[in-house]
């Protein structure tokens, strides 16, 4: 990837691939971290990225891989000696929306925080796969793609994952179902 071509995917897909590092990692400080981190080794494959073929999806690939390998040495070292959680609960980065009264942006906040918790108690499996369709807005074939499963096996996670959050959420938003 020549330095033009990383300024034009940085310029368009930079939000978006920064968005997705801060949800993975619940701190702006890793985030920025894993987002520089991910365009180094995009240059460093030296793949040029061909716009035609989805440069976001291959962006997000390359995030994908660094955080899951993050996690896999975190896991080995907090097997031999514990260290501090590498997610920060208190750093959840949400923007405020305006033209609202307080009591609805707090309202809203905590619907927020709600889902998000229950997105994070998801399998690790099923999490990716809502991350990817629903905040990325990627195609079920370019996530099977990405975690390289078949895409029935993407349609299928976004299904159990859709039920449990259904359950989930209304229970806690709109309080016990009953019957």
């Amino acid at each position: 990837m020549e330095k033009q071509e990383l300024e034009v995917c940085i310029e368009t897909y930079g939000k978006d691939i920064y968005s997705f590092c801060v949800y993975l990692t619940r701190s702006r400080q890793e985030a920025e971290d894993l987002y520089q981190e991910t365009f180094l080794k995009a240059v460093e494959l030296g793949r040029k990225i061909e716009q035609e073929r989805n440069p976001k999806s291959f962006l997000l690939s390359v995030t994908l891989h660094i955080w899951k390998n993050r996690k896999r040495k975190y896991g080995w070292r907090q097997r031999i000696a514990g260290m501090q959680s590498m997610e920060d609960k208190d750093s959840a980065v949400w923007r405020e929306q305006s033209g609202q009264t307080p009591e609805d942006r707090v309202l809203d906040r905590e619907e927020r925080q709600a889902v998000r918790e229950a997105v994070d108690r998801l399998p690790e499996k099923m999490k990716m796969a809502v991350l990817l369709y629903y905040m990325e807005e990627i195609p079920v074939k370019q996530i099977a793609a990405l975690l390289k499963v078949p895409p029935g096996t993407v349609m299928s996670r976004l299904h159990h994952a859709r039920k449990i959050l259904k359950k989930e959420l209304e229970d806690i938003l709109y309080g016990k179902k009953t019957g």
